[in-house]
């Protein structure tokens, strides 16, 4: 139970803090790639020992083909994750409206200026090598437990400034389905691209990983 806790507390942190960014602080590009990278530095410094520090379905999907979870772990931290992130951005649309925001405006992903297969794209691609940090970084035979952290946040943090302008760079089905869920509109109506695409880049980067040989001692 402590594990799903952590992926409860851990994806409700990243969606607090990156789409407080968006709407409350109303950073620019850079402020809001750092809130998300930094809150899942923060959280994989905390909760990395408890339960590996996903945060994110895409991740779990990779860390399961991978036999680094199992299937029922893998259920319950995508459960958590789902749940993390609708509670995040209830209390965001909450905070919202207590300012007289628009509470349509909740930081949902949503890519107005390019086609859906080039948001599939894109959502795929950055997944794919989010992702892959993540399993090189946290592999037994490459990985440094004491850097991995600040690797997957730095690295989280820089795809987002790059997608930002073209999908919103969500990288993670929960993240984005938080956010949808309330804000309803196209965010919802285009929430298949953020569901299927980032799990599609998860699936190629387990097996790339495993290829360069993250999965051996």
């Amino acid at each position: 139970m402590k594990k799903y806790v952590a992926e409860f507390l851990g994806t409700f942190m990243l969606v607090f803090l990156g789409t407080g960014a968006v709407v409350i602080a109303k950073g620019d590009t850079l402020t809001i790639g750092l809130a998300f990278g930094l809150a899942i530095t923060i959280m994989a410094y905390t909760f990395g020992n408890v339960s590996g520090g996903h945060f994110n379905p895409a991740v779990s999907t990779a860390m399961l083909i991978n036999h680094r979870l199992n299937i029922q772990d893998f259920i319950g931290y995508v459960i958590s994750q789902f749940l993390g992130a609708i509670a995040a951005s209830a209390i965001v649309r909450a905070l919202v409206g207590s300012l007289n925001l628009s509470q349509d405006q909740l930081g949902q992903t949503i890519f107005p200026n390019i086609s859906s297969f080039a948001a599939f794209c894109t959502e795929a691609l950055i997944t794919f090598f989010f992702v892959l940090i993540i399993l090189m970084v946290t592999s037994n035979k490459f990985g440094n437990a004491n850097l991995a952290p600040l690797a997957i946040g730095i690295s989280l943090a820089f795809l987002i400034i790059f997608a930002l302008n073209l999908t919103g760079g969500s990288l993670n089905p929960a993240r984005s389905f938080g956010p949808a869920i309330f804000a309803g509109g196209t965010a919802l109506v285009d929430y298949w691209v953020y569901l299927i695409a980032p799990v599609v880049g998860a699936i190629i980067a387990a097996f790339v990983a495993k290829w360069f040989g993250s999965e051996e001692a």
